[in-house]
Order: C-alpha cells, then sequence, then structure tokens
C-alpha cells in the first residue's frame, strides 16, 4: 500500500509510539491523583506540554483536549458572542460558528481571503471571534493568519487560527489568541489534542467537571497520548527544515510528473506544498479509486467522505460540482519516498487517462 492521504492522518513516528508504550503496558496511574505513581503520570503530561508549547508563540497556555474538533468547539463557544469565518474552514468550525449565529465570508478563486472584504464584514457584523484556518486541509491553501488577527484585533475581536495542518508544517504566526492543534496530523497518536490559549483570555467550559485542565477542561487526561504528541512534536521541532525539503522537493517531483492536463485547485504560491488538490476534466474519481486499491488517496476531507456531495471547499472556490467531483487530493510527507509517490502517480496518470480514451 502507497499512502497518500497524510491530510486525513499521518504515520505514526516511532519515536512517538516508543513515548507512549510504558503508559500503555505498566503505567497506569491517573496523572490528577496526588501519589507517587499519579505525580510520575502528571510529570509525563507536563513534559509533553512543554515539547507542544515549543512549537507556538509565547504568552499562551496549552490544554490538552480529546482532538482538534473539542478544541475549535471549545474556542468557538466558550466566547460570548457570535463568531465569523470563511467558506472554506473545517467543518468543526462551520458548524461551530453556526451554532453561535455566526457568518461565514466567501473567499476567492485561489481560496484566500480578501483583506479588504474581511475588514467591512467585520466592521458590520461585529463578531467577538475570527475563525481562519492557516492551512487548509483540502487544497493547501495558506491564509494570511497574521493580517486576519490584526484585523479582528482592530474591531475588539479574539482570533482562533485552526493550524491543524499547519503545527509542525509551517510557522504559526503571532497574534493569535486561540489555536487548536490536533496530535495525529503530525506523526502522534489519535485521540489527543490542543487549545492554545493567550494568557488574558478567558473562556466559558464546553465540559464541565473537575476542570483538570486550565483554563476549564475537565477529563482525565491520558498519559500514553499526552507523551505520543509531545514526542510527535518534540520531532517535528528537530525535523522542521529536513521536513519542509522533503516535502518541497517530492511536491516539485509530483507536478512534473502529472503535467499540465491536471489542474491544481487553490493557490499556486499561497500554499503548503505536502498538498496537492488536482482535478482531471471527466475523471470519475470512485472509479479511479476502485482501480487503484493500493494507493490511499482521497477525493477531499476524510470527516466528509461518504456525505455523496461535492467538496464545500471546491464548491467555495467557485469550482462546479462536476470539476469539484473529477479532483483528487494527494497528501504526502516525512515518510514518503520519492519512488512510491512517482510510481504511484504514474498509475493515477494511466488510470485517469484510460478512463478518458475509454469514454
Amino acid at each position: 500500500m502507497t499512502y497518500l492521504d497524510y491530510q486525513a492522518t499521518t504515520p505514526l513516528a516511532p519515536e512517538a509510539l516508543a513515548a507512549m508504550l510504558p503508559w500503555l503496558e505498566s503505567q497506569h496511574a491517573n496523572p490528577h491523583s496526588a501519589h507517587a505513581p499519579g505525580r510520575a503520570a502528571r510529570a509525563t503530561v507536563e513534559v509533553a506540554r512543554d515539547q507542544v508549547a515549543a512549537l507556538l508563540p509565547p504568552g499562551g497556555r496549552i490544554a490538552f483536549t480529546s482532538g482538534a474538533t473539542e478544541a475549535i468547539n471549545w474556542a468557538v463557544k466558550g466566547v460570548a458572542g457570535p463568531a465569523l469565518t470563511l467558506a472554506t474552514e473545517h467543518a468543526a468550525v462551520l458548524d461551530s460558528v453556526a451554532a453561535t449565529g455566526g457568518t461565514v465570508l466567501r473567499v476567492g478563486s485561489d481560496g484566500l481571503v480578501d483583506l479588504d472584504s474581511l475588514r467591512a464584514e467585520i466592521a458590520d457584523r461585529r463578531p467577538a471571534l475570527v475563525a481562519a484556518m492557516l492551512v487548509n486541509n483540502e487544497i493547501g491553501v495558506i491564509q494570511p493568519v497574521a493580517d486576519i488577527a490584526a484585523i479582528a484585533h482592530e474591531a475588539g475581536a479574539l482570533m482562533l487560527c485552526d493550524a491543524v495542518q499547519g503545527f509542525g508544517r509551517v510557522p504559526i504566526p503571532e497574534g493569535c489568541d486561540l489555536i487548536a492543534l490536533s496530535a495525529h496530523k503530525i506523526h502522534g497518536p489519535k485521540g489527543v489534542g490542543a487549545l492554545w490559549v493567550r494568557d488574558e483570555v478567558n473562556l466559558a467550559p464546553l465540559l464541565h467537571g473537575g476542570g483538570q485542565e486550565a483554563p476549564g477542561r475537565s477529563g482525565t487526561l491520558s498519559p500514553a497520548l499526552c507523551a505520543g504528541f509531545g514526542a510527535a512534536a518534540s520531532l517535528a521541532t528537530d525535523r522542521v527544515d529536513a521536513d519542509r525539503a522533503h516535502v518541497e522537493h517530492l511536491s516539485a517531483l509530483a507536478l512534473a510528473r502529472l503535467g499540465p492536463d491536471w489542474t491544481l485547485n487553490g493557490s499556486p504560491s499561497h500554499r503548503y506544498p505536502g498538498n496537492l488538490n488536482l482535478r482531471f476534466p471527466g475523471l470519475d474519481v470512485a472509479r479511479l479509486m476502485s482501480d487503484l486499491r493500493d494507493i490511499a488517496f482521497s477525493a477531499g476531507s476524510a470527516c466528509a467522505s461518504g456525505s455523496g456531495r461535492p467538496s464545500h471547499v471546491l464548491k467555495a472556490i467557485g469550482l462546479s460540482d462536476a470539476d469539484a467531483r473529477s479532483s483528487i487530493r494527494i497528501g504526502f510527507g516525512r515518510y514518503t519516498s520519492d519512488t512510491d509517490l512517482a510510481d504511484a502517480l504514474a498509475r493515477i496518470d494511466a488510470a485517469a487517462r484510460a478512463q478518458r480514451i475509454a469514454a
């Protein structure tokens, strides 16, 4: 199996697995207990917290969560007042904003927000929170988060950055008040994420209970999951330059291999190179996937798979239903080899062309 779906999830790093194993095999204490084993578990959690924080701006605190979906829901719903977001955001943001009676702003055909339109909409709507994704999970476009945050702050709003796809891959911009993270997008385990909260920001709790995590997240933490997240973050810190160079090399290889019949969706320049969302006219993506079952790629967000609807992100950048349904997402990263990617793309390209000939 050739795995090319890094935006859905990433392979677990061996270092993350090694950090988790003691807490799965022989150490089982509750990190919120006061006895010695509990304190040892708590120490492991705090080491992980510092490892994750090393990739984030200073002046904030990290609350571990069950994942980015919880972190986003907490950030949006924990602020008093409606939120404003972009049409290309993840469903966790869009649905949470809808629950607050908030506003969704259109983007351009390149997937980028128009800052003047954003400023006018914020002035008109007066949201309490503005939410924008750093790296789009479907098309890889990088939003100008620092500029968005500055505009939000001018109007007295807080800024939430969904940094799930960017964390450990691109620098986190200054100016954010809330940052949502997920471990399994940086070679950590599934089931754990975090919300970074700027020191002066107060949030109403989403989950009520013991309030174990400042600033008010309730629930018993898993030392194993936190340790895996921390180890993955530490590895990303050490490998950031090497990972970036590898992904840029793979992206250039991929675009050269596929050629001009494939069209890149979204901005060609303001993007993370490890995410290529491409369309081929008339492509039957379901048939392509059936023909190439030993290659893992996607037709969009894993969270919306099986819905039968064309991608809301591709629709938001102006694609027709037919073009959206003729698009695939290729995601690669640290553990993708040149040979695996080149061979997989050659087969994808050949299968797409065979469909055209058959038609």
